[in-house]
C-alpha cells in the first residue's frame, strides 16, 4: 500500500504562486503526479512526471505556468504553480503508481486533496 500525503494549499491572488507538495510512503512509487476536480466539474489530469524525473507531462490548461519535479530521496513529487487564474480553484489531488500510464488515466493510488483559492 501506498499513503500520499498533500500539503501547501491555500488562498492565493490571481496571478500570484503556491507550490504544492505530497510525500509518498509504504513504498518506492516510481511515477508520480496532481489531478483537481473543481465543484460541478470531473477530476481532470493537471501533471505527472517520471521516476527520473526527466519525464514530465502537462494538460495544455497549466502548460508554461506549472512545474512538476520529484526528489527521489524523499519520495516526493512538488507541483509549482505561477500566474495562477481563478479557473486554477479547484482540490488538487497527489496520485502515484508504477507507471506513468498509470498516472495519467487515473489507475494510481491517491492521496486526500488539498484546496487551491484563487481569488479574482
Amino acid at each position: 500500500q501506498v499513503q500520499l500525503v498533500e500539503s501547501g494549499g491555500g488562498l492565493v491572488q490571481a496571478g500570484g504562486s503556491l507550490r504544492l507538495s505530497c510525500a509518498a510512503s509504504g513504498r518506492t512509487v516510481y511515477s508520480m503526479g496532481w489531478f483537481r476536480q473543481a465543484p460541478g466539474k470531473e477530476r481532470e489530469f493537471v501533471a505527472a512526471v517520471t521516476w527520473s524525473g526527466s519525464g514530465t507531462y502537462y494538460a495544455d490548461s497549466v502548460k508554461g505556468r506549472f512545474t512538476i519535479s520529484r526528489a527521489n530521496a524523499k519520495n516526493t513529487a512538488s507541483l509549482q504553480m505561477n500566474s495562477l487564474k481563478p479557473e486554477d480553484t479547484a482540490v488538487y489531488y497527489c496520485t502515484a503508481g508504477e507507471t506513468i500510464n498509470a498516472v495519467t488515466t487515473a489507475q494510481g493510488y491517491w492521496g486526500q486533496g488539498t484546496q487551491v483559492t484563487v481569488s479574482s
